[in-house]
């Protein structure tokens, strides 16, 4: 996981801007259920009246009201209010300070229960019932007989006051909590006489209800912008991975690239870079939205002063038990997930390569067994990881759903002795579903975090890899004005595979010279392609060396060294294009006569004029379009094209029939004529004229010098030569050498 976070951390300043975007996007997503509680408690249930001061009064209800103050408090009552309009309604004053208004409404919040409840007596009294709601007669009523008490003789208003801060006293926990709600039903009927309750609601709800709209479009245009910066983040994480990863991978040694495996390589590249560019999304829109929402949520609960909150502790401890409890079991088989996948693709890889030799031995069968096997292993592993993350869903909706049970039983008992209003028990429960919600996000996404965690280890696993072949570290100014010749020694080279009990090649000493063509034969297995592929450093030497012209190899750059060969491979590589895009590999410097040149001298030009399209026509990838003595002529082409100083062909002319490898050679000699030719050949016509030949057996120089001496001294050249040649072919051609003739 800390390679994901590395990652990201490269782009940290998009990702403080996504941070701060969240935590906009958590402030608005956290301030939805207080506007739900809002329009619940106050739009519906006290009819969208949120103060015991009212905004608008009459002047009955004024004087009333001030009857039941202290001279302090009713001067700044009635100087609060402007003077009454042609209906006797006074309008509270606009410049009014936010602490003013707060003053006067807990200074009136005891007169207007008084009030109301002296209105609700008066309207019992007259139904003739116990208790009933007030109406308007019946706060005029009572707001009448407070104003006449004051002119009857003896009265006491701080007599009153202070009895009725003892009824007030007297009331139970439960009544006394509800003095606030009783203070808000005065002003509703104040309201309901006036005649402007209905619109005083409607008002409340539209502006609430504007301000939830204006919050959801803002949080709708900031999860926006984060899933697009996320989006961005997330895919430069994968094309920077992807060039990391496919410039280390080039720069690899043979010896690498068989530890790492083509297949294993090609899904780190594609599957496994994918899986971190996916999390990069996920840790960025998810996980660090997760905790700003659970953190917020919980503060908010404990605003709300419900008494619930041990409810959250108890699901949130049951979830971190439920998702430590799933990671011990699933991780393990993460890991081996994505090497089953290598295997999947190895598989597929080399049954896709050698369709035809498969078909060719009827080993349909066998190899459909082989990827199923492959299939079936990777299959039984993705299924125990499904199900067992399968179950988190059904365990996460039982809490989910355990836990608004205890939310709404516990929060019920709380409306009846608490006193606590519907609305704040809805958005309590909006609350913790917002925090149980936050914890659910981070457990779904840690279903992808442990695969992406070993995703991401392989992939650096690669980035760290360092290539045991690789350039000197201070090259010598000189190589690279130097006049090169093409001169290529071996001096007592050892070379031995990593991993390797001995040595592939042993004490190899040899000089390859310009103009010359120096030949390389052998048994299968002796490491002929193993010699030749020191030339170009593919393996590097683990004893003496190898130099170009005096300089070993070691200590001029690849791209210097490389520039000069001109390599063929054992097997034509060709790539998807056109013929011109192949044979012009080598560089911009070879221009359309170099290429048409090279064709020519390669025996390519009948078979490529003989397309429609000439040196335009496709090739598909790997040249499955051409047979193999075309694409063999293709690569021996593109070689020549490139004009080196040193060619090195690994059997390159196998494919070639024998009329064609003759006047093949022949072109390439006249061509070559001052360049060094190093040949790997299996066949004796291939070195039969060749300047030097080196016999090779178990990595060992047994004969060095020209056939017909080889054929007089060297045993194991003269059982090739006669296991390939009749008498009369090994006696025409002894003549053929001894003159200096050319086959």
């Amino acid at each position: 996981m800390l390679n994901i976070f590395r990652h990201l951390f490269k782009h940290w300043v998009t990702i403080l801007a996504v941070v701060a975007l969240l935590l906009v996007q958590a402030n608005c997503d956290l301030a939805l259920p207080g506007y739900t509680s809002d329009i619940v408690d106050v739009g519906i249930q006290q009819g969208g009246v949120s103060s015991a001061l009212p905004d608008t009064v009459r002047q009955s209800t004024l004087d009333a009201l001030k009857v039941l103050l202290d001279d302090s408090d009713a001067a700044a009552l009635e100087a609060a209010y402007g003077p009454a309009d042609e209906s006797g309604v006074r309008t509270l004053a606009s410049d009014l300070s936010e602490e003013d208004r707060t003053a006067l409404a807990d200074a009136l919040t005891v007169p207007d229960v008084a009030l109301y409840m002296a209105a609700a007596a008066q309207s019992a009294s007259r139904q003739g019932l116990d208790t009933a709601l007030p109406e308007t007669q019946d706060l005029d009523t009572a707001a009448q007989m407070f104003t006449a008490a004051t002119a009857a003789p003896g009265f006491d208003s701080q007599a009153l006051l202070s009895a009725m801060s003892d009824k007030v006293g007297d009331l139970d926990e439960t009544m006394a909590s509800t003095l606030d709600s009783q203070a808000i039903q005065l002003v509703r009927l104040e309201y309901q006489a006036q005649g402007v309750a209905d619109s005083v609601q409607m008002h409340y709800l539209l502006w609430t209800g504007g301000e939830m709209l204006l919050i959801s479009l803002l949080m709708a245009a900031v999860a926006i912008a984060v899933g697009f910066l996320a989006s961005r983040v997330s895919a430069a994480i994968g094309r920077d991975l992807r060039s990391q990863v496919f410039g280390k991978v080039i720069s690899f040694s043979n010896a690498e690239t068989d530890r790492f495996s083509t297949a294993s390589l090609i899904t780190r590249t594609t599957n496994d870079i994918q899986q971190v560019q996916m999390t990069s999304v996920m840790l960025l829109r998810i996980v660090a939205y997760a905790p700003i929402l659970g953190i917020g949520g919980i503060i908010r609960v404990a605003s709300t002063r419900t008494g619930l909150s041990w409810i959250i502790v108890l699901a949130v401890a049951l979830l971190m038990c439920l998702v430590f409890v799933l990671m011990r079991v699933a991780m393990p088989k993460f890991k081996i997930m994505q090497k089953l996948v290598d295997r999947l693709n190895l598989v597929s890889r080399e049954i896709l390569t050698g369709i035809m030799p498969i078909r060719a031995f009827s080993r349909e069968k066998f190899e459909e067994e082989r990827f199923d096997v492959a299939n079936k292993d990777l299959m039984r592993t993705q299924l125990f990881t499904n199900r067992t993350m399968t179950f988190m869903m059904p365990a996460m909706t039982l809490i989910m759903n355990g836990v608004s049970l205890l939310i709404v039983w516990f929060g019920g008992h709380a409306m009846v002795t608490d006193g606590m209003q519907v609305g704040d028990l809805i958005a309590f429960i909006t609350y913790t579903m917002q925090i149980v919600m936050s914890f659910l996000m981070l457990t779904v996404i840690s279903i992808m975090l442990p695969r992406a965690g070993v995703a991401a280890d392989r992939i650096e696993e690669v980035l760290r890899t360092e290539p045991v072949i690789e350039d000197p570290t201070h090259p010598a100014d000189s190589l690279l004005q130097k006049q090169w010749h093409g001169v290529v020694q071996f001096d007592h080279v050892n070379f031995r595979f990593p991993g390797a009990d001995a040595d592939a090649l042993e004490d190899i000493s040899f000089t390859a010279e310009p103009g010359k063509t120096t030949a390389i034969i052998g048994s299968t297995g002796c490491g002929k392609s193993t010699l030749l592929n020191l030339i170009p450093r593919f393996y590097d030497v683990t004893g003496g060396k190898i130099t170009l012209d005096g300089v070993d190899l070691r200590d001029m750059p690849q791209s210097t060294l490389r520039a000069q060969l001109g390599y063929v491979p054992q097997k034509g590589v060709l790539f998807s294009g056109t013929i011109e895009s192949n044979l012009k590999f080598g560089g911009e410097q070879i221009t359309d006569q170099d290429m048409q040149q090279a064709a020519e001298i390669a025996q390519a030009t009948e078979f490529i004029s003989g397309k429609p399209q000439g040196y335009q026509s496709p090739i598909a990838q790997g040249g499955t379009n051409v047979s193999g003595g075309q694409k063999q002529r293709l690569s021996i082409a593109r070689a020549i094209a490139k004009n080196p100083k040193v060619y090195l062909f690994d059997d390159s002319f196998s494919a070639l029939d024998y009329k064609t490898d003759v006047t093949l050679r022949r072109a390439l000699k006249e061509k070559t004529g001052d360049a060094t030719v190093i040949i790997v050949a299996q066949r004796i016509s291939t070195v039969l004229h060749a300047d030097q030949i080196l016999v090779l057996d178990e990595g060992r120089i047994v004969g060095c010098g020209r056939h017909a001496d080889l054929l007089a001294n060297c045993p194991e050249y003269r059982e090739i030569a006669r296991s390939q040649l009749s008498e009369k072919d090994l006696a025409k051609a002894n003549m053929t050498t001894g003159k200096g003739g050319e086959a």
